[in-house]
């Protein structure tokens, strides 16, 4: 008790209100390990020495506060009374019971006795009852009764033996379990208020003596834990006080089956770099970064919480693409912010998703464009940063995209009903088939999703889609645009390694890459596909630009959208992979398409791309038709740039991404933020009025790396989405290499 006191002393001494906290629950802990309660007049703010000493708990038969005179100090101390005692107490109790019985049930007729014939029939002789009284007095009347001095004398003895009986059962230490055994031979009661393995045995005084040793032993590890407490520092406390917290709210998540597994998170190199040593090429980082901040402080200030920015109307602006979900432009941004080291800006989109990001609507969204913006941007963003926030939300976003995957074939909807689950396809594509470029481009996330829910679902329904397009005959071993997800069949015979197609062959490269080059079956069908492609769509122009045509039915479209432009870039990226005698040819090719993107650009009067260009007629690398000619911010010829430049180093892709900076400014900027034009060969801008949110996800982030060292976001060690959200490499040994956090 001298410790309890020194510590509550202690704790009254406690100089900051997170140590304070603290010290109670430690003395709380105390009481409740050991049957103590602390004393009822605790003052606010602090804890004076007297008022926190521990008091021995009341028993059971002790009146509630509030309903008796005894509280607080003043309740009964508990009984010294030795181990041994109860035992032998209990056996002389219940002597003396049976004594008081037999003399009760012998004297009740004598001290009771009738006149002779009122019992309706002869006097039993007294003798015959009490054996053990003396003989009557020759002076009684009757030698067989008694006087009435003796009759008191023998009912005072009665009484004592009564009052010696009850005051023993009722006045013995816990004296409960005492009747219980005295009537009921029963130790359940001694049993339901002891602890430990030997409670089974009431009778064993060594049983007693483990227990209280048990109890001495809790007390003091109590006593010690409550000591270290206070000699924290208020920090520390504080921070203690927190991780309780988030403990036991994963504690109340596990019981709602919704936690996840513990992982160890280590974040790979090169998340930020380092100041590039050329002085021009440090300027025009620094440059890019400042029309990052111009855009996100326009979004914040005009369109904080909607998808994407209206920077002419100086308003929000959101697509149907996501539904009711919000904050497009804020999940798409996180990895840009952190990768430019704008780290308040990080924290406040981290604050936004943790707060606002709700995933519970009821709305249809695209499940392509959701996973790629949102899914990828809430992973990378987790990857980079290590906060647990995004983990939880792209897991929580991942399972509710599940759904799409309830056809015959396992080949996803293209829409879906986030409460619901209910999906379909787009209504224009060929009969309401599934689109390649969307449900092939599934894979790099739903493998992470995998590997931090521990739930295998999400990669056994991605490479469920393998199976399915395995099956299938490839007319010239290409990949048409549309499957049925119903039939498992290819609708229109329709080629394209832009829009509706390009994503697909990416992430067969990117799986390979991503899975440390373990993955041989996405592998063997990247470079088929890419031999097929070179076969049937690629072809050289009569000014020498190399492009890459569609196919529709078994013609060729000569026609190349600025999406097929990121082609040279995952060229150049899989050529190291590719057979010895292709890797330079694959090089060569590569830059040969980056070469055709720029032409498309430098042939603009805004020095611009436009969305597609054709090579027919004796035009190329020019668009012909006016729904041709817009341009929306988009990254697919910035993004080769940047591969060219890493695996090259030829100062031109630094040159020619440069240019593209000076369009974007003179062209692109406004007051409100960055929009799109809608035709480039116009002498002055017709601006669309939308900042899309890929603009920072993607075109910002190509150029900054561009303009950054190599070991920033490593190729070892990262893999692209197709929204630009780098994820790290998944080790096949994970000690082989470590990642090492910085």
């Amino acid at each position: 008790m001298a410790e309890s006191d020194s510590l509550a002393a202690a704790v009254s001494r406690a100089p900051s209100s997170a140590a304070s906290c603290a010290s109670r629950s430690a003395l709380c802990a105390l009481r409740l390990r050991h049957g103590h309660t602390l004393a009822p007049q605790l003052s606010t703010g602090a804890l004076p020495a007297a008022a926190a000493r521990l008091t021995p708990k009341p028993s059971s038969s002790s009146p509630p506060p509030g309903h008796g005179p005894v509280s607080g100090s003043q309740r009964t101390p508990p009984s010294s009374t030795p181990p041994f005692f109860e035992p032998c107490a209990r056996v002389c109790v219940s002597v003396c019971v049976c004594v008081c019985l037999c003399v009760c049930f012998s004297l009740f007729p004598v001290l009771l006795e009738l006149p002779e014939g009122e019992h309706g029939g002869g006097k039993m002789p007294v003798a015959t009852l009490l054996p053990f009284t003396a003989t009557p007095s020759r002076k009684s009347a009757s030698p067989t009764s008694f006087r009435l001095t003796e009759k008191f004398i023998l009912l005072l003895v009665f009484s004592a033996f009564i009052t010696l009986c009850f005051g023993a059962i009722f006045f013995l230490p816990d004296s409960s379990k005492l009747l219980s055994g005295v009537f009921f031979h029963s130790s359940a009661v001694e049993t339901n208020t002891r602890t430990g393995p030997d409670s089974s045995d009431s009778g064993s005084a060594g049983s007693d003596v483990r227990v209280l040793a048990k109890i001495k032993k809790d007390h003091e590890k109590a006593l010690l834990e409550a000591k270290d407490t206070l000699q924290k520092r208020p920090d520390e406390i504080q921070q203690d006080i927190i991780n309780d917290k988030e403990k036991l709210s994963r504690d109340r998540g596990a019981k709602d089956g919704n936690r996840l597994p513990v992982v160890e998170y280590h974040r790979p190199p090169g998340a930020t770099g380092h100041e590039p040593l050329d002085p021009e090429t440090r300027d025009r980082r620094a440059k890019v970064k400042e029309m990052m901040k111009h855009a996100w402080d326009s979004y914040r200030h005009y369109a904080w919480g909607s998808n994407e920015l209206r920077p002419v109307s100086k308003q929000g602006h959101s697509s149907n693409l996501f539904g009711s979900i919000k904050g497009a432009t804020i999940v798409d941004a996180l990895d840009t912010l952190y990768i430019m080291e704008m780290f308040d800006e990080f924290d406040a989109a981290t604050e936004w998703v943790e707060k606002n990001l709700d995933f519970n609507v009821n709305a249809e969204v695209s499940v392509f464009e959701v996973n790629i913006r949102f899914v990828g941007g809430l992973l990378s963003a987790y990857y980079l940063s290590g906060k647990e926030v995004f983990r939880r939300k792209a897991v929580e976003l991942g399972e509710k995209l599940l759904p799409a995957f309830k056809t015959p074939t396992g080949i996803p909807w293209a829409l879906l009903n986030l409460k619901s689950g209910i999906g379909r396809n787009w209504p224009w594509a060929s009969g309401g088939s599934s689109i390649l470029a969307e449900y092939g481009t599934l894979h790099l996330e739903f493998m992470h999703l995998g590997q931090l829910s521990g739930n295998p679902e999400f990669a056994q329904k991605v490479m469920n889609i393998r199976k399915v397009l395995n099956r299938l005959d490839k007319p010239q071993g290409l990949y048409p645009n549309y499957l049925n997800p119903n039939s498992g069949q290819w609708g229109q015979h329709h080629v394209s390694v832009g829009g509706l197609g390009d994503s697909f062959y990416e992430y067969l490269l990117k799986a390979w890459l991503m899975s440390d080059k373990t993955d041989e079956e996405g592998k063997k069908m990247y470079y088929d596909a890419l031999q097929a492609i070179e076969t049937n769509l690629m072809r050289k122009s009569s000014g020498g630009l190399t492009y890459i045509a569609e196919w529709k039915g078994g013609l060729l479209e000569h026609k190349m959208g600025h999406l097929t432009c990121f082609a040279g870039g995952m060229m150049a990226l899989g050529a190291d992979g590719a057979p010895s005698d292709k890797t330079g040819h694959q090089m060569e090719q590569a830059a040969e398409i980056a070469r055709t993107c720029h032409e498309s650009y430098v042939r603009t009067a805004l020095k611009l791309g436009p969305e597609a260009f054709r090579f027919d007629g004796g035009v190329e690398a020019i668009a012909t038709r006016q729904n041709e000619k817009y341009f929306i911010l988009r990254p697919e010829v910035i993004e080769t740039y940047m591969y060219m430049w890493r695996f090259t180093h030829d100062p031109k892709y630094r040159e020619w991404g440069w240019e593209a900076v000076q369009a974007l400014e003179k062209h692109c900027r406004l007051e409100g933020g960055y929009s799109g034009v809608r035709d480039v060969y116009a002498s002055s801008p017709n601006h669309d009025d939308v900042q899309q949110s890929f603009y920072l996800a993607e075109t910002l982030k190509y150029l900054y790396l561009l303009f950054s060292e190599d070991d920033h976001l490593p190729f070892d060690h990262w893999v692209f989405n197709t929204e630009a959200h780098p994820l790290p490499v998944i080790r096949k040994d994970k000690t082989e290499i470590p990642n090492e956090v910085e």
